[in-house]
């Protein structure tokens, strides 16, 4: 699967300012990691979001996520978010925020 290169841009320009931020080639797709740790990812025109097992339930309880399942086994911590909704840039923002709010508890790896 491809991503979806405008979206992983608008991500790049809302993390641009974060000096850790680096970029890896990861499950088709495109994440981004802070300090080391992935924080936010692009699959085709979805976005994977590290929102951290506390906060996984008030993530979900949005209209445009759902659980994170690649496997068949969603994953704890982390939501994806549906692709139309995030043509809006206040949403994207709202993830991006969250996402590296909690990436900023982990230590460096």
């Amino acid at each position: 699967m491809t991503y979806d290169e405008g979206l992983a841009q608008r991500i790049r320009e809302r993390l641009g300012e974060q000096a850790a931020v680096t970029e890896k080639r990861m499950f088709g797709g495109l994440a981004f990691l802070l300090h080391g740790n992935m924080t936010v990812g692009v699959s085709g025109d979805e976005v994977v979001v590290r929102v951290g097992p506390d906060r996984t339930e008030q993530a979900l309880a949005r209209p445009e996520a759902r659980p994170m399942d690649f496997t068949g086994r969603p994953m704890r911590g982390w939501v994806t978010v549906s692709g139309p909704a995030l043509a809006e840039d206040a949403v994207l923002d709202h993830w991006i925020t969250t996402a590296v709010a909690f990436a900023d508890t982990l230590p460096p790896k």
